[in-house]
């Protein structure tokens, strides 16, 4: 009511101000021929005047009315140059910061609620440098004020800082215009004031801060690179320290655009991916799916069925996908793709030297893309147990009978699932009131029903709080809601998450920045403090996925490569990712729990997969799908998928956020009848039963019955 309020009065101003005519006597005829009135009457009350004009003048601006460069004319014909600059200084200050308060306080909750992700972003980049930006746009009069006012509400720079920044960009602008004033009697408009000559100069203005920050910039660059000697010349363009996902695309990359490049990779090409992490656990999962399944035969009128692991043929067949896979990574391939592959541990000499097998090599960038290892707690008596991790784990000879593992994120979820269904006793420990937290709680419900039913004992608020061994026997000791707990095992399974990898030999000598997270600091272009020193995947972060190391190693091959020509900031806008337990789950952009927490007011639309036809004909009638849109709107802000092909299913999702694509234009798309990709259509038709026009169809309805009649 305050604000439908606030609006009725400024409409009524506004309505007032037409009806009365005042903006008719805001035009130059009507000032040039009342100059001589407005000075004898300025003469005699001078006081009555200057606050006549001071609040008409911050009506004008506060309304964005037009007149406010008429008025700064009037301020130099009737006051004069000094006293002129003086009173339109501060009245368009205060009228300008009138126009931004009223914009925040109507408009910016609602625009932040619908794009979130939009204003977030902008409103980092205004905590950063906005106050140069709006001084830049202050100096240059070809920007409308009153929009500059506007979109500057909108975002969260504070009012203090708008206010003096405001008054000091539009100084030089005010002198000029009220000094034109001065000389009114020999102006025949406006245009005369505004030449192109001083429309250049004023544009100059505003170009003068870009500069002198390129300058800065510059100088910092000398800064930091002081104490170390740039080469003349370089061997490569760029060298990639790192042969995973983000190395291996950021060495694509650059061959791609015939950039010399060379690629150093101290272990095996491929990197964790590959060797140790999504390659080898995929393959096991498959595994233990088909084990799963020959114990659901007699549900598909087939005859009981014992499936026998034999767990050396199943690691043996891991190792032979991985052999399958590598050539895709592979030295031979990189080669013929035109980069200079070198085996070999990297070693740092200066920003622009990298030493490897006793030689140096130059290069114009340096791009760090060393991945991330297992993380391993320090918990008493862990490392006398010999604990797995998701590096070890594939060393395993045998199937250990009793597993225990310590994490119920993504890795402890699917590796805890596929070893219980090949045969092992597992007991998985989470320190959180669920398993897969990061999601919402009907999720971690769905996937916890699935582990009680493979007979996975989880004890959730259980930290883990020491180990010990005697003899071949091994134990760990968790702290839960009913005390302690002692967990016997064979093996078990470290899966607390992974650190980046920033041990680099000689890159302390760059004394590089860390984040609160122990992975590099970097700005939105991936450059650390030093301009040519990148970093991209999961020594980067903010994700660890294969995904969006592949995605940031484009940026920072494009980045290093081309600038200061042209560079690119990170899009992390639409980020999918699966986490391949049974049932799978599968998320993008906005959960719940993320919504709540941000403030964003949204609506839910679900669809049970108990109702799809192909999931009921393949025995897979269980999961759901989870969209979140902007309240009344069909723009789809997060999508969830639990259930079989959800990680294959969410593509659909993806694309229409990445393009804009709403649920309508989903529920409008044809989609091949009986396939799970049906469950999008019908999430997106329950979007729509629930937004259906009720008033326009109860109309529809007499319609229909006036033509039976």
């Amino acid at each position: 009511m305050k604000k439908i309020l606030l609006l009725a009065v400024v409409a009524l101003v506004l309505f007032a101000a037409y009806k009365t005519g005042l903006t008719d006597y805001l035009t130059f005829a009507e000032l040039k021929s009342r100059q001589a009135d407005l000075q004898l009457f300025y003469e005699s009350n001078p006081w009555q005047m200057l606050g006549g004009y001071f609040a008409l003048y911050v009506l004008c601006t506060a309304l964005s009315l037009p007149g406010a460069t008429i008025l700064t004319l009037g301020a130099g014909a009737v006051f004069g140059l000094l006293s002129g600059v003086i009173l339109v200084s501060f009245a368009s200050t205060l009228g300008a910061t009138l126009a931004f308060l009223a914009t925040r306080y109507l408009l910016r909750a609602t625009v932040e609620a619908k794009f979130k992700a939009q204003v977030d972003s902008i409103n980092r980049g205004i905590e950063k440098e906005g106050a140069f930006y709006l001084f830049t746009l202050r100096l240059v009069p070809v920007f409308p004020f009153f929009l500059i006012n506007m979109v500057m509400g909108l975002t969260k720079m504070p009012v203090l800082v708008y206010a003096f920044v405001s008054q000091v960009g539009m100084l030089l602008g005010t002198a000029v215009y009220v000094n034109a004033g001065t000389q009114l009697s020999q102006l025949d408009g406006v245009a005369g004031i505004l030449s192109p000559g001083i429309i250049g100069s004023f544009v100059l203005l505003g170009v003068l801060p870009l500069v002198a920050k390129k300058l800065i910039d510059y100088l910092k660059a000398q800064k930091i690179y002081r104490g170390f000697k740039k080469p003349k010349q370089f061997d490569y363009n760029l060298i990639a320290i790192g042969g995973g996902s983000a190395g291996l695309v950021t060495a694509y990359i650059s061959a791609a655009v015939k950039a010399k490049v060379a690629l150093i990779e101290k272990h095996k090409m491929g990197g964790d991916c590959l060797n140790t992490g999504c390659v080898p656990s995929k393959a096991l999962i498959k595994t233990a799916k088909l084990v799963q399944s020959t114990k659901r035969a007699e549900e598909f009128g087939l005859k009981p069925l014992a499936a026998v692991v034999d767990f050396p043929a199943v690691m043996a067949r891991i190792q032979q996908v991985i052999a399958k896979i590598e050539p895709h990574d592979s030295i031979e391939r990189y080669t013929n793709l035109g980069v200079d592959c070198i085996t070999g541990e990297a070693e740092i000499v200066s920003p622009w030297e990298v030493k490897v097998n006793g030689k140096i090599l130059t290069t114009k960038n340096i791009v760090l893309a060393t991945g991330a290892s297992p993380l391993l707690p320090s918990i008493p008596g862990l490392r006398e147990v010999a604990p797995l991790t998701s590096e070890n784990l594939w060393q395993l000879k045998h199937l250990p009978k009793r597993l225990a593992v310590l994490g119920g994120g993504p890795i402890g979820c699917e590796m805890a699932q596929a070893f219980a269904r090949l045969g092992a006793h597992v007991t998985l420990v989470e320190a959180s009131d669920r398993i897969l937290v990061r999601e919402d709680a009907d999720v971690s419900h769905e996937v916890l029903k699935s582990f009680q039913h493979d007979g996975i004992t989880v004890l959730t608020q259980h930290k883990a709080v020491s180990f010990g061994r005697e003899g071949t026997e091994k134990w760990l000791n968790a702290v839960g809601p009913q005390g302690e707990v002692k967990v016997v095992f064979d093996e078990v399974l470290v899966a607390l998450g992974r650190k980046a990898n920033t041990k680099v030999p000689g890159l302390e000598k760059l004394n590089l920045e860390l984040n609160p997270t122990g992975t590099f600091a970097h700005d939105e272009l991936l450059r650390t403090k030093y301009p040519n020193v990148f970093v991209c995947g999961d020594c980067a972060g903010p994700y660890q996925f294969t995904h969006t190391a592949a995605h940031q190693a484009w940026y920072a091959a494009v980045n290093a490569l081309f600038a200061p020509f042209k560079s690119f900031k990170v899009d992390y806008r639409v980020i999918p990712w699966t986490t391949f337990t049974e049932p799978e789950v599968a998320r993008v952009g906005l959960s719940e729990l993320e919504a709540k927490a941000k403030g964003i007011d949204v609506e839910i639309t679900r669809y049970g997969l108990d109702d799809l036809d192909r999931a009921i004909a393949d025995g897979d009638d269980h999961g759901f799908v989870k969209v979140l849109t902007a309240k009344g709107s069909d723009q789809i802000l997060g999508a969830t998928i639990v259930g079989v092909h959800a990680g294959d299913l969410l593509a659909e999702f993806i694309l229409a956020m990445k393009w804009g694509i709403g649920l309508n234009k989903i529920l409008g798309t044809i989609h091949a009848y009986p396939t799970f990709s049906e469950a999008t259509k019908y999430t997106a038709g329950n979007w729509k039963k629930a937004h259906k026009p009720e008033a326009v169809l109860r109309w529809v309805e007499k319609f229909h019955a006036w033509r039976r009649s």
